[in-house]
C-alpha cells in the first residue's frame, strides 16, 4: 500500500504527570475541519481516567485501555482495539497516548509488525518533558524517562509556566545532549502545540531504537482481552476500588455511582492536601455539576466534564510510598465529602 494512503499515527510519549493528555486536548481543538481523529490511551492505573477527561464529539474518537503498559502487557489488547478502530471509525489520523511508564519499543515494534505496516505510517514521535521532572534523581534516573526522550523525533517541554527559568534553562541543555539532534523542541504555553507540527510531520526514525528494558519484558502478558474495565458502576455506597504495582509505581482506582454527589470545596480540599509525590486524576459528580481534577506535582486544576459515567479516582505514587494508609485514608476524608444521592 502507498504511503500516502496508510493512515498517521501519532505517538504521544512523556512520563507521569508531563502533560501529555493536555497537549493533545490542545491538538484536537485545532484540527482540521475536515479531519476525523481517533485517540488511542493507555494508563498505567486501572481505571480509565484520560477517557473520561475527553468531550464527547463526533469527528473525534476515543478509546481508553487502562490497567497496565500497552508496550507490553496491552500489547495485544491494544492491536485488536486498533483493528477495530481502523475498521469501524475511519478516521484520517490516529494519536497514541501511552501510558507515563509505558516504553515506546514494543509499540513501534506492533506499528510496524506485518498487521499493520502496510495499514498506518509512524510519524515522528513526540515526547513531552516537564522541565522540573529533571531536578528528581528518581525520574532523570528512570530508563524509561531516558528512552521515551531519546526515541522521540521531537520534544515539547510542559509546565512552562510552573518550571522557573533555571529550570528551562536545565532542560534545554539536557535537551541539547540528544543525539541526533531532535527535528524540532518546542516550549508549550497557553496556546498549546502548533497543530500544523503534526500535520506536517514526516516518518519516524528507525535506527537507534533502544529495547525494551528487562522490567517491562518481565511484564509481557499472554495475549488475552479479559480485563477489569468497569463496565458497570458499583452499588450506591459503595465505592470500588482496584490497585496494582508495577514498574516501581503502586496505582489504585477508585470508583462510585454517578448519583453520588461530592462537596466541590471539600473535594478540592482532599485531593490539593495529597502529597506532592502522588499524581491524582479524577472526574466526579459535584455540588456544582460534574468536574474533571488533574494534579501534577502538586498543582491542582479543575474543569467542567462531559462524562456522566460514574465518578472516579486515579492515585499514582512511588511503590515506596506508604500507598495503602494514604488510601484508606483518603477515602475516609472522600466519605465526609460526599451529600448524598442526587
Amino acid at each position: 500500500m502507498a504511503a500516502a494512503s496508510r493512515v498517521p499515527v501519532h505517538i504521544v510519549t512523556g512520563f507521569l504527570g508531563s502533560g501529555k493528555t493536555t497537549l493533545i486536548h490542545s491538538l484536537i481543538e485545532q484540527k482540521p475541519v475536515d479531519e476525523k481523529w481517533a485517540i488511542l490511551v493507555n494508563e498505567f492505573g486501572q481505571i480509565g481516567i484520560d477517557q473520561a477527561m475527553f468531550d464527547a464529539r463526533d469527528d473525534v474518537v476515543v478509546k481508553g485501555l487502562p490497567g497496565g503498559c500497552l508496550c507490553c502487557q496491552l500489547a495485544f489488547v491494544l492491536q485488536a482495539a486498533l483493528v477495530n478502530l481502523l475498521a469501524r471509525s475511519k478516521p484520517d489520523r490516529v494519536i497514541i497516548e501511552p501510558s507515563g511508564l509505558g516504553h515506546p519499543a514494543g509499540l513501534l515494534d506492533l506499528l510496524r509488525g506485518e498487521a499493520f505496516q502496510d495499514v498506518v505510517a509512524v510519524q515522528d514521535i513526540i515526547a513531552t518533558l516537564d522541565p522540573r521532572r529533571l531536578d528528581e534523581a528518581r525520574v532523570r534516573e528512570h530508563d524509561t524517562f531516558q528512552d521515551q526522550l531519546n526515541m522521540a523525533d521531537a520534544i515539547a517541554i510542559t509546565m512552562g509556566e510552573q518550571a522557573s527559568s533555571a529550570q528551562h534553562q536545565q532542560a534545554q541543555q539536557f535537551i541539547g545532549t540528544l543525539w541526533p539532534a531532535r527535528k524540532w523542541v518546542y516550549t508549550v504555553e497557553e496556546g498549546g502545540l502548533p497543530v500544523s507540527l503534526i500535520l506536517d510531520s514526516g516518518q519516524a526514525r528507525q535506527q537507534d531504537q533502544p529495547a525494551m528494558p528487562a522490567e517491562h519484558q518481565a511484564l509481557a502478558a499472554s495475549p488475552s482481552l479479559e480485563g477489569a474495565f468497569f463496565d458497570f458502576p458499583p452499588p450506591p455506597g459503595q465505592p470500588q476500588q482496584q490497585t496494582a504495582t508495577a514498574l516501581g509505581y503502586t496505582s489504585t482506582g477508585l470508583r462510585w455511582h454517578p448519583t453520588e454527589r461530592f462537596d466541590l470545596d471539600h473535594l478540592a480540599h482532599c485531593v490539593g492536601e495529597l502529597p506532592a509525590t502522588a499524581r491524582v486524576k479524577g472526574v466526579f459528580h459535584t455540588t456544582d455539576g460534574w468536574k474533571r481534577f488533574n494534579r501534577a506535582d502538586g498543582a491542582l486544576s479543575v474543569a467542567s466534564s462531559a462524562w456522566r459515567q460514574d465518578s472516579r479516582l486515579e492515585v499514582i505514587t512511588p511503590e515506596s510510598f506508604e500507598h495503602a494508609a494514604l488510601i484508606a485514608a483518603l477515602l475516609i476524608k472522600l466519605h465526609a465529602s460526599s451529600v448524598g444521592l442526587s
